[in-house]
């Protein structure tokens, strides 16, 4: 399984530590290409891949840590999706709520990227704290899940236990999106599951 990160900000950069940590290889990619990633490269060699956004985009599982408005452009760069998976790891702060059709976030990422098997996770912590251990007073700390296909979510499952969270799925992306979109009751929780 190949993983890619787009996205080399403050929660691309915070899940490339994860993965470093979790000793797992991880690609990352940016709109600036990948000169501008070396940084990050040399600091967790061996585990991070400073990619052009098209080798990024091929991954198995595709982890979106980039503004809202910018998902289009990748799906575009990456299309046909059919199969993929695609993390969504953005929150949508500052997009105005006609952007979304009166929808949660994820189900417009998926109209999108046709074919890929949308999974909603990664974006509810705040960057410093998402790039901290996921270990804390004994306990995991909490990631959620939600989306519409059962083996996209216990790959994407299975990848946040590697990266020492306690993954929770919690249902679709219909049913349960706005829990985990911009103002949603879920967003920002630092919750902790003991055991």
């Amino acid at each position: 399984m190949t993983y890619s990160i787009i996205g080399s900000g403050n929660v691309g950069s915070a899940l490339a530590r994860q993965f470093a940590r979790s000793g797992i290889a991880v690609g990352v990619a940016n709109a600036r290409g990948p000169d501008s990633i070396e940084a990050l490269e040399k600091e967790f060699a061996g585990y991070v891949t400073a990619q052009s956004l098209q080798d990024a985009v091929r991954a198995d599982v595709v982890i979106l840590a980039i503004p809202f408005a910018a998902h289009e452009a990748v799906a575009r760069a990456g299309a046909p999706w059919t199969g993929r998976i695609v993390v969504d790891a953005m929150n949508t702060y500052g997009v105005p709520p006609e952007a979304l059709r009166g929808q949660p976030s994820s189900l417009v990422v998926a109209s999108a990227f046709g074919g890929a098997h949308v999974v909603k996770s990664l974006n509810q912590l705040p960057a410093k704290l998402l790039a901290s251990d996921p270990v804390e007073h004994g306990g995991r700390r909490v990631m959620f899940l939600a989306g519409d296909d059962g083996r996209a979510v216990g790959v994407v499952a299975k990848l946040v236990g590697d990266l020492g969270f306690a993954p929770i799925a919690l249902g679709t992306l219909a049913g349960v999106g706005t829990l985990l979109d911009k103002g949603g009751a879920l967003i920002l929780q630092n919750l902790v599951k003991q055991g």
